[in-house]
């Protein structure tokens, strides 16, 4: 099938690995910690990030970024947003590296330095990669793929032979890929759904119920497919996987990082106290902050986002918070010339 670099060995990059080595494809899996990458090759184990799963021999585990780019027709990026730069701009620098290979991103988050998208900064590092660059995302917890639950994602770029061929190699009876051209709207609304994510927890620690989080899930397509919108992308993507596919996932899921974190505050812990109990990244802490001072700057209406900010970084209380989303001026549903999911307009 295909020759594949995964670079990262948290949770999502080792269960995505083992997705598509089971799909038929050569997996090496890269990681820059010798201590992290040393277990998965001797003892077939990521025990740090995805306990209790067993590896297959066949996946090549290594430290060499060298080793693993070798002729490898695509490279996939599941490291955190606050390093994708780094990495993206070591891949620029080996000379393993194909320039005919597809680089994906399956990443959820932007880019700190910027608050552009992560493809945006991956280029930015590499320089234009045209139909080669892709995201590879959707509603898809780590554990669930590593155990073969079926999953879907999919698979946003420009349309070409290339991405017709990968989401081909990609696919199996575990995993199934679709396409979609709308990149740009593909990676903001897996972004932005951490945010949402985050309130969502919160709803759940504060103890509210289901009217509450229904409503917080439909508004917040209005708010994400608003700034979506402002930079290019189309609101009907939120229909799709990385739109209410994510969302429903992540906000319900006992999985969900940024649901945790959302929970504990509305339970009254510090962020401090919440983020230094965590192995891994919560990616929704780090966007809704970006996210907020990019909105303000382009006059794009967020108040679910910005009450999140208060809450994570003002010292807001949660209750306070969704007292002031409740009691804010009344508005119709779907304003005049405001498109709303389906991509109609009022």
């Amino acid at each position: 099938m295909a020759t594949i670099a995964v670079l990262g060995c948290g949770s999502w990059g080792t269960s995505l690995a083992l997705a598509l080595h089971r799909a038929g494809n050569d997996i090496r899996l890269w990681g820059h910690l010798e201590d992290e990458i040393e277990p998965i090759r001797s003892e077939r184990r990521n025990e740090k990030y995805l306990p209790g799963v067993e590896l297959p021999t066949a996946i090549e585990a290594t430290t060499d970024l060298d080793r693993a780019l070798t002729d490898a027709e695509a490279v996939i990026l599941v490291v955190p947003s606050s390093v994708i730069r780094i990495v993206a701009a070591q891949v620029r620098a080996s000379s393993a590296f194909d320039g005919k290979a597809a680089l994906i991103l399956a990443a959820k988050g932007l880019d700190p330095k910027t608050g552009n998208t992560l493809c945006w900064a991956i280029e930015d590092e590499i320089g234009p990669l045209g139909e080669r660059l892709l995201t590879l995302v959707g509603p898809s917890h780590a554990e669930e793929v590593a155990e073969g639950i079926p999953t879907a994602l999919v698979l946003a770029g420009r349309e070409s032979v290339l991405r017709e061929r990968l989401q081909i190699c990609f696919s199996s009876e575990a995993l199934r890929v679709y396409v979609n051209d709308d990149r740009i709207g593909v990676e903001l609304g897996v972004a932005l759904k951490n945010v949402i994510a985050v309130a969502a927890g919160i709803i759940d620690g504060i103890g509210m119920g289901d009217n509450t989080k229904g409503a917080l899930l439909s508004r917040s397509l209005v708010e994400v497919g608003r700034y979506i919108e402002s930079h290019g992308g189309s609101r009907d993507t939120l229909l799709g996987l990385a739109g209410v596919g994510d969302l429903v996932t992540t906000c319900f899921s006992r999985h969900s990082r940024n649901r945790h974190v959302g929970e504990q505050l509305g339970q009254g812990r510090t962020l401090e106290e919440i983020l230094g109990d965590m192995v891994q990244v919560a990616e929704g802490v780090l966007t809704t902050k970006t996210l907020h001072d990019l909105a303000d700057n382009a006059g794009v209406e967020m108040p679910i986002t910005a009450k999140v900010h208060a809450v994570l970084y003002e010292e807001m209380d949660p209750k306070q918070a969704i007292r002031e989303l409740m009691t804010r001026t009344p508005a119709p549903e779907i304003r005049k010339g405001e498109k709303n999911a389906s991509g109609s307009r009022a």
